[in-house]
């Protein structure tokens, strides 16, 4: 049986949980600034960024993990011309050593977003 976790800080844009505990690992579903209850979306991609981590951390918060617990990042960009602007935001929510990570270019994202990013995060 699976078990979720979930936060009233992020919507679901499809039939999905936020995260499922795997054991060892959660697996933290994709968020974009746009799944945001709180957020205004209009912003640009550091504000959006910024956005996809204040839900994801939120999630990690109900698993009862934190950034440390995480390993493994994706992020996805609809515009690679977005990476630095991105990374300027990314490197101030981890501590050295970084997580794993991926980042690809999308054509699109649900919502109209700009930028995704999902989390594995590995218990103590």
């Amino acid at each position: 049986m699976r078990k979720a976790y979930t936060t009233k800080r992020a919507t679901s844009s499809g039939p999905y949980s936020h995260a499922i505990d795997a054991g060892d690992f959660v697996y933290l579903s994709g968020q974009t600034a746009k799944n945001s209850s709180d957020a205004d979306m209009e912003g640009d991609i550091a504000a959006q960024t910024k956005e996809c981590f204040l839900s994801l951390f939120d999630v990690l918060n109900e698993a009862g993990l934190s950034e440390e617990h995480v390993v493994k990042v994706n992020v996805y960009l609809t515009d690679m011309k977005n990476f630095d602007a991105m990374n300027e935001v990314y490197k101030t929510q981890f501590s050295e050593p970084f997580p794993a990570r991926t980042c690809v270019a999308v054509k699109e994202l649900p919502l109209g977003a700009e930028v995704e990013i999902e989390f594995v995060a590995k218990k103590a």
